[in-house]
């Protein structure tokens, strides 16, 4: 019986898996070339078309140069004409003491030092009042605002800030070398080499004729205040000379009724010189002395800090500030320069990226419809 089971079963093995349970999911990658060369029409077209447009926009959009030019702390020999419109005041401003000596004040010093003169060039570089006025007044920038103004809607007032702002940003200031602060790099960015050039060279023009218009205000302000600050001075010293010759010619009279009283008619030697109302000169030389106090017009004789006062008035009144004058608040490293090479569009950039953007969705289309297909034939 055990023969006849064993029979039946010659051949005992493990129940073999249908060929329709085998499922290959990878990708051939010898079929995915054949798709990709089947497509490479797809590819090459899509690449041209991207390419072509690439190209136009980065030949059509528009063109931006920049100009730079290189400045550093002036030299004394740049503001010469400027110094020695400062140092004419400086003796208004010296103290003449009793002795003769003289004390330097060095109040106007700080007005030619070459950092201060830089620094007030850069501040006014960078000033967005000054960079408006001198777009108001520059032709490029026109052209771009009358465009604005022509699309202009609703919005039209934030649409010319943002013009303004963006323009600000073109006019720039930097710092090449940030270990040294005294070398500043100026650039100005416009649509044409030419007008670039133009536009740093009329910018740095306009900056310079307000600083030294600034520079002579300020010396001038500092004067006026300086003049003010004598009058005022002069006014105090008169009114204490006034009082102390009033005093004076009272004391002398005093002395004069009691000199005649005493019958001191002539000089006397230790009679009561330091005594307030002292008689020791004698009536007849009291009554003189009386007779000259009353002739004093000159109040300096009283207070001889007047006639110091008085030289520095008429020292800031004869001597004149020369607005016509020429001088620099920085030097040259290197004059304002044409630029060579365009800032934007980057032409050759833009065409590798089209090309390249082009036959990226060129393969990926080809992938999707080869994806498509095989899943379709599965």
């Amino acid at each position: 019986m055990n023969n006849h089971y064993q029979s039946s079963n010659p051949n005992p093995s493990h129940p073999q898996i249908p060929n329709f349970y085998e499922q290959n999911d990878e990708i051939d990658l010898k079929e995915l070339f054949i798709a990709l060369w089947q497509g490479k029409w797809i590819i090459i077209l899509t690449t041209l078309v991207f390419t072509i447009g690439a190209i136009t926009y980065a030949l059509t959009a528009q063109e931006w140069w920049s100009s730079s030019a290189k400045i550093a702390v002036p030299q004394v020999q740049d503001f010469t004409e400027y110094q020695s419109q400062v140092k004419q005041y400086q003796p208004v401003f010296d103290v003449y003491q009793e002795d003769g000596t003289m004390l330097v004040n060095n109040y106007l010093d700080g007005l030619v030092m070459p950092q201060q003169l830089f620094q007030s060039f850069v501040m006014a570089f960078e000033s967005n009042k000054n960079k408006r006025d001198f777009l108001d007044s520059n032709a490029v920038f026109q052209n771009f605002k009358n465009k604005l103004d022509a699309d202009a809607d609703a919005d039209a007032d934030e649409a010319t800030r943002r013009l303004y702002n963006e323009w600000f940003s073109k006019l720039t200031i930097s710092q090449p070398d940030k270990s040294n602060k005294n070398i500043i790099e100026l650039k100005v960015q416009a649509t044409t080499k030419l007008d670039s050039y133009n536009m740093l060279q009329n910018y740095i023009d306009y900056i310079s004729y307000i600083v030294r218009f600034d520079a002579l205000q300020n010396l001038n302000a500092i004067i006026n205040t300086k003049k003010n600050e004598l009058l005022q001075q002069k006014t105090a010293l008169s009114l204490q000379a006034k009082q102390n010759l009033e005093v004076e010619i009272q004391r002398a009279e005093y002395a004069l009724q009691i000199a005649t009283a005493a019958k001191v008619n002539t000089p006397v030697q230790n009679l009561g010189e330091k005594e307030i109302i002292s008689i020791n000169l004698g009536s007849a030389a009291i009554e003189a002395k009386i007779n000259a106090l009353k002739t004093i017009t000159n109040l300096s004789i009283i207070e001889p800090r007047l006639q110091q006062i008085d030289s520095k008035l008429t020292l800031i009144n004869d001597t004149k500030i020369n607005p016509d004058i020429e001088f620099a608040t920085f030097q040259y490293l290197d004059d304002v320069q044409m630029p060579l090479n365009i800032d934007k569009p980057k032409r050759a950039l833009i065409a590798v990226l089209g090309a390249l953007l082009g036959g990226m969705l060129g393969v990926a289309i080809v992938l999707v419809r080869f994806a498509f297909r095989r899943e379709e034939s599965a």
